[in-house]
């Protein structure tokens, strides 16, 4: 690993490794990890203590942050070659993507920093955040999330997906076969970025406007809906594929409605819901049964992905208010987060894995960090 510290004292490699653990354990911030510092394991596993929180900070600001993204592809490379990244049965491997606000203040700000109004009352603040975009990449055992990449001033949340998918497609080229995201990403840039790349884009169709809505619903009237039943789930299904009303795409699109219905377990009433999806995905590659419930793991990246990161990771934390800092701890939650639940889903035995939580693995985990030594649950 590299960083543009003319003269350092610590090796980039042991602040890392640091700031690493301190993801792992979800000690939550570097001052805690600076109260670790006369722990025996630094000794033993870094050969010497974590740098002093000003140190993780300015290295952290200065770390070329390329070096993080090459070790998120080795620990891909290393996990397909052992097959731990298979498709579930009849699935496709699927890039999920979305965009998330990571923080937000009226006083602090940076150079990267996007900016609005807020309205409280009579009184207008302007209050400044940062937003990103991550890849997920979706339908195997466990997912595991690829990159980040930060939003620009000026520009909106398409461009900064636009530019996350140019990276993954080149360093990722064959790890997917679908692109998901909700209805923000229902653009003609985004679909025509999959096609020109063979791949496939699936998105939520909102907008009520759109001629292409308008048409699938005409259609859908003149036709009788499929039904499907999947456990407390019940489903009525239209599928129109071949519409050219997306004229801006210049290609034909599929548009699948579902209106679902959930009986909840007691007396509560059923839940009824309606989804609209477009999609360049065939029927003969995605049949209709299959296709809601391929839909729905778009919301991975928001149930298993950004709630948590934030929730138990820490990854909302501002450890260092620098828009490359923000990037290198996103990414280095990000490889605690896969290393993680690989560790969790492929060496821990069925017994093991069961028997705990995630959280409870968690806390083996800080328990080992703070009293120095290793000590397997029993």
């Amino acid at each position: 690993m590299r960083d543009r510290r003319k003269r350092p004292r610590h090796s980039t490699a042991a602040v890392m490794g640091g700031a690493l653990v301190m993801a792992l354990s979800q000690l939550g911030s570097i001052h805690a990890l600076e109260q670790t510092r006369g722990v025996s394991f630094w000794r033993r596993w870094l050969g010497r203590e974590p740098g002093s929180e000003d140190t993780v900070g300015r290295v952290a600001a200065q770390l070329e942050v390329e070096t993080l993204r090459k070790l998120l592809r080795n620990l891909y490379s290393r996990l397909k070659r052992n097959k731990a990244l298979q498709a579930r049965k009849g699935g496709l491997l699927a890039v999920i993507v979305d965009g998330h606000e990571v923080s937000a203040s009226y006083k602090r700000c940076c150079a990267h920093c996007l900016s609005r109004e807020i309205r409280t009352g009579e009184r207008v603040r302007r209050q400044y955040y940062h937003r990103l975009v991550m890849a997920m990449l979706s339908g195997g055992d466990f997912p595991l999330l690829l990159d980040v990449e930060l939003q620009r001033p000026g520009e909106d949340e398409g461009t900064c997906a636009l530019r996350l998918l140019e990276r993954i497609q080149e360093q990722y080229p064959r790890a997917f076969d679908l692109i998901m995201g909700d209805a923000l990403y229902a653009q003609a840039r985004v679909f025509q970025f999959a096609l020109r790349h063979g791949k496939h884009a699936l998105c939520v169709l909102k907008d009520e406007r759109r001629d292409l809505m308008a048409d699938a619903k005409a259609l859908m009237q003149l036709e009788q809906p499929a039904l499907f039943q999947s456990g407390r789930i019940s489903r009525q299904c239209w599928d129109i594929e071949h519409l050219r009303t997306w004229s801006s795409l210049g290609s034909p699109v599929r548009v699948v409605r579902s209106l679902e219905t959930t009986t909840p377990a007691g007396d509560a009433a059923p839940a009824t819901s309606e989804w609209f999806w477009v999609s360049t995905i065939p029927a003969k590659l995605l049949p209709l049964d299959r296709f809601p419930g391929m839909a729905h793991d778009r919301w991975d990246i928001e149930n298993q992905g950004f709630n948590e990161l934030a929730t138990y990771w820490h990854a909302d934390h501002v450890y260092k208010h620098d828009a490359n800092a923000i990037i290198v701890f996103w990414l280095v939650t990000m490889l605690a987060y896969n290393l993680f639940h690989a560790f969790r889903s492929r060496n821990l035995k069925p017994p093991l894995r069961f028997r705990f939580t995630k959280l409870r693995l968690a806390e083996f985990m800080k328990a080992e960090l703070l009293l120095g030594k290793p000590r397997a649950p029993s």
